[in-house]
């Protein structure tokens, strides 16, 4: 087996299956041979066997769950597969073809529930994360399905629709339906917001920050709208007016987002140093922060402003710093590539 001599092991398991009919682990070693051979139809009785020689022996209920999925006996697959996450509830590829199985029975909000374990359980398996994303795209497309069946003409038809263009880099049909929602409910919280995130993807800036500021007289207490028309408003050169939303923004939310970061951008374009200095410290100092290219462009911009500042040491530590974790980002960038080719290459076998 080790060698992946499927033949060759599956005629010793055949024999050792004959000479010990009562072991489970050799009904289940021979199972599992047919099944890599390519053969999940001569798997099944070996691994039938085996659950009923020992039904709590790890792997087999998930082998037979494979071999029956394979031989398209869906509900037979599923019983399988659950009782292996009920043996075994920390295996992530048990939860996984679990999902795959109930895809392929057409219950695609259990798939999705889930996978969304299976993703806990691994959160970098790259084929647990296509199977997962697929189950919620079929999740959503349901949902849209039976909304445009009980309304056509409603709001949300129109904001789903909207939301489903933007994913197609339909633009502008988005546009014509956000403002197709807001003329049934112009004073929806959140649509305005929407409509103005078009027009940011767009680059018409002008138009973004219009929208963002109407979202603001529907709703004051938007976070999300605060900071983005903060950073638009950078975009089209008004730091002072970032600069007065943000210290708005971080007195109700001080751990907001990358909000120091762009606050510190618009005080160093206004040639607040040590304004610009202090945030983009806060920036750095957030617990447990992933790597973000606002953390990379915080450091950076932290040696720009110490060598301003006359502070040669704090600049070389800074710049090491960035370019530390700017390496580290396009070896994990580089591995992305790589996982997704695999995932590519594997969907079109």
């Amino acid at each position: 087996m080790q060698k992946g001599d499927w033949d060759a092991a599956a005629a010793a398991f055949n024999h050792a299956s004959t000479i010990l009919p009562a072991s489970a682990p050799a009904n289940f070693n021979l199972g599992l041979a047919r099944l890599q051979q390519g053969h999940p139809d001569e798997a099944l009785p070996a691994l039938t066997h085996a659950t009923a020689l020992d039904p709590k022996l790890r792997g087999v209920n998930l082998f037979l769950g494979i071999a029956r999925y394979r031989t398209n006996d869906y509900p037979d697959a599923i019983a399988a597969l659950r009782r292996e996450t009920r043996i075994d509830p920390k295996n992530a590829k048990a939860f996984m073809w679990l999902g795959v199985a109930q895809l392929a029975a057409g219950d695609n909000g259990a798939a999705a529930i889930t996978l969304d374990e299976a993703a806990r359980l691994s959160p970098g398996d790259v084929d647990i994360l296509y199977h997962r994303g697929r189950a919620h795209m079929l999740v959503s497309k349901e949902s849209y399905e039976q909304m445009y069946k009980a309304d056509p003409n409603s709001w949300r038809v129109h904001e789903a629709l909207a939301q489903s263009f933007v994913q197609a880099d339909r633009l502008e049909d988005a546009i014509k339906e956000c403002n197709n929602a807001l003329n049934i409910r112009p004073s929806e919280p959140g649509l305005h917001e929407e409509l103005a995130d078009i027009y940011w993807k767009q680059n018409q800036l002008e138009k973004a920050e219009g929208a963002f500021q109407q979202e603001l007289k529907i709703d004051p207490e938007s976070l999300s709208s605060t900071y983005k028309l903060a950073v638009v408003s950078l975009e089209r050169s008004k730091p002072d007016v970032t600069v007065s939303l943000l210290d708005g923004l971080l007195r109700r939310s001080p751990a907001y987002g990358d909000a120091h970061y762009q606050k510190g951008r618009a005080e160093s374009q206004l040639g607040e140093v040590d304004a610009a200095i202090a945030d983009f410290q806060a920036e750095v100092a957030k617990p447990n922060q992933a790597d973000s290219e606002s953390l990379r462009q915080s450091y950076y911009q932290l040696a720009q402003l110490y060598r301003r500042a006359q502070r040669p040491e704090d600049s070389r530590a800074a710049l090491d710093s960035f370019l530390r974790l700017k390496q580290q980002a396009d070896v994990n960038q580089a591995q992305k590539l790589q996982d997704k080719m695999k995932l590519s290459a594997e969907a079109s076998r």
